[in-house]
């Protein structure tokens, strides 16, 4: 039996569901949203790069010139890798015979996986170090810095935290901070992307030693980047009458140069260094050398005659002083334990 339908009328119109009505309430924040997301937008269009961070601003010169490589007298360093994912390894450090610093011994350990990053070491006299860094995601890091010691003066905490965008990055951090009287050091820093060859930025420093004692700087950067990536120069202006300007140029895979200049002109004192590095990255060695205009010349060449052992030869001759400093050192890392070494071999059949 087939079911009946009431016929339509031509006159009959389909029904349609009523929309919920729009409230005439006035959002005030609406406009500084469309106006922020129409900035952010224009800002995308740019396709500005990322300047990178104040901390790393002459990160390519540091890692040319000896600064942060040079050590006279003897040292070795250990190193044992018990895992690479994620990675867990621990270092023994000794170092002895240095004219500028005492011998010492110092154990470290390192653990990192794809967000956490732990750090810490101890000496023969029981200063402890340690660092750790978290990352929130991409954009968002969080990281803290301690040192202890038995001298009270040289106790320090470091708490910092990084934001990178897309084109800008942001940091602010505080040391040795006190809530209860607001006591301490704490540094904020900002660097932007205004072409895609030019970054500028500025870091202020906010000194507070006592409640009744502070002092407020601030220092301006400016940064070029070829578009090639291979030379980049920076500027860093402070108020107190110093100007630091460093140059790095990348003239091939296996050669960089890098010129560091800076002036002192301040009522009590005018000075200024002039530094020029290089650096030759050979298919097993390493070789940097080193001039400045006090006289000092000095040299680094890091060997390695296995992936897992590298011997150090490092000099430097003072002219002015008629002084010299010589170092070498060894460098021994080895892989992750065995299953034998970590006594969980399969039994044999």
């Amino acid at each position: 039996m087939a079911s009946a339908s009431l016929p339509e009328s031509e006159g009959d119109i389909p029904f349609t569901p009523s929309l919920p009505s729009q409230s005439s309430y006035f959002n005030p924040i609406s406009p500084f949203t469309d106006v922020f997301d129409r900035f952010n937008q224009w800002r995308t269009d740019l396709g500005l790069p990322h300047p990178g961070t104040v901390e790393n601003l002459q990160k390519e010169v540091k890692a040319t010139h000896l600064t942060n490589y040079m050590f006279d007298g003897a040292r070795a360093d250990l190193t044992k890798s018990l895992s690479t994912s994620p990675l867990f390894q621990v270092t023994h450090s000794f170092a002895l015979g240095s004219q500028t610093i005492p011998s010492s011994y110092n154990f470290g350990a390192v653990f990192a996986n794809e967000h956490v990053f732990l750090q810490g070491g101890v000496d023969h006299e029981g200063n402890v170090n340690a660092r750790y860094n978290q990352g929130w995601s991409e954009k968002n890091v969080s990281k803290m810095q301690a040192q202890f010691s038995s001298q009270a003066t040289q106790n320090m905490i470091q708490l910092e935290h990084e934001y990178q965008g897309q084109d800008f990055s942001l940091n602010a951090k505080a040391i040795n901070p006190w809530p209860t009287d607001m006591t301490g050091i704490f540094v904020g820093s900002y660097l932007q992307s205004f072409t895609k060859n030019i970054a500028l930025g500025f870091e202020t420093l906010f000194q507070r030693p006592s409640p009744d004692t502070s002092e407020l700087t601030t220092s301006y950067l400016a940064k070029y980047t070829s578009t090639d990536k291979n030379s980049i120069a920076t500027a860093q202006i402070q108020a107190a009458g110093v100007l630091q300007a460093t140059y790095w140029q990348k003239l091939s895979d296996k050669v960089e140069v890098a010129a560091d200049l800076q002036l002192i002109a301040t009522p009590a004192r005018r000075d200024a260094l002039a530094t020029l590095g290089a650096k030759y990255d050979l298919r097993l060695s390493t070789f940097r050398a080193q001039i400045d205009s006090t006289g000092k010349v000095s040299a680094l060449l890091e060997q390695r005659f296995a992936p897992a052992f590298a011997f150090l030869v490092s000099g430097e001759i003072d002219h002015f002083k008629n002084a010299a400093k010589v170092g070498v050192g060894v460098m021994i890392e080895s892989g992750p334990m065995t299953p034998e070494e970590m006594g969980t071999a399969p039994p044999q059949i």
